[in-house]
């Protein structure tokens, strides 16, 4: 840990480190941030342990360079940001730090909610909204805001009632004639679905993760078979695609 702080503070040095580094501040990095996180999913969709091992590397990077732009502007350090981690660790598990007890994890995420309020004081919460980061994937945070609404009563009772407001959303869709309306109304299907992912215990990022995986895997393998008729896919009717598709689905 030492020599990575002492790489990213030569790197930062205006007196012979990197031009590139230099020119970088929080907001330029954030992407970065974002994208190595991004692929430390992907590592682990692949169950590729070496490949986690560098992108964990990359993302630790992350934090290393925004606690040195701090530090150099004083106003923290990498320490500061590992002993604040520890701490908040430490008071939001009291199952396992103090006193209480924890029957299950259901049990162990009342606690950890209930110590988060604690923490940022009933006075600074206005809504029962509060805290969804806005930079969240959509879907993500679409489904972090359904489970805040849900815990003040604002929830369908059961699955055939969720299932049925995103049908009634559909139609909407199908009737919508502008631009702005079928965009209006593709929002409420796709937040009706979250809520009905959520409902299931899914996570919808992941489910729609994996399923691009999928799209990429039968569509390469399309590829493959059309190139062992030596043509293209831009080549072919779609009657002929659909067919490689369907046999694709069957592998």
């Amino acid at each position: 840990m030492e020599r990575l702080l002492w790489v990213m503070a030569a790197l930062r040095n205006p007196d012979g480190g990197c031009p590139w580094d230099l020119e970088q501040d929080f907001k330029s990095i954030v992407p970065y941030t974002i994208e190595e996180a991004y692929e430390v999913a992907d590592a682990i969709d692949r169950d590729d342990m070496n490949d986690l091992k560098e992108e964990l590397g990359d993302l630790l990077l992350q934090s290393v360079y925004h606690a040195q732009m701090a530090s150099e502007k004083g106003l923290f350090d990498f320490d500061d940001v590992a002993l604040a981690v520890a701490d908040k660790m430490i008071a939001r598990h009291p199952h396992v730090f103090g006193d209480q007890a924890a029957a299950d994890a259901d049990a162990v995420m009342d606690i950890w909610e209930a110590q988060k309020s604690k923490e940022k004081g009933a006075q600074t919460s206005k809504s029962a909204l509060d805290g969804v980061t806005v930079g969240l994937p959509a879907l993500l945070r679409a489904s972090k805001l359904q489970k805040k609404a849900a815990k003040t009563g604002f929830e369908w009772t059961d699955l055939e009632s969720c299932f049925a407001k995103f049908e009634e959303e559909l139609d909407e869709l199908k009737d919508a004639k502008t631009p702005e309306e079928i965009e209006d109304e593709l929002g409420d299907v796709l937040f009706c679905l979250v809520n009905y992912a959520r409902m299931q215990g899914i996570n919808p990022e992941e489910a729609l993760r994996k399923t691009n995986q999928k799209f990429i895997r039968r569509f390469q393998g399309m590829e493959d078979m059309a190139a062992k008729q030596n043509k293209k896919l831009a080549d072919l009717g779609l009657d002929e695609l659909l067919d490689l598709w369907v046999q694709q689905k069957a592998v």
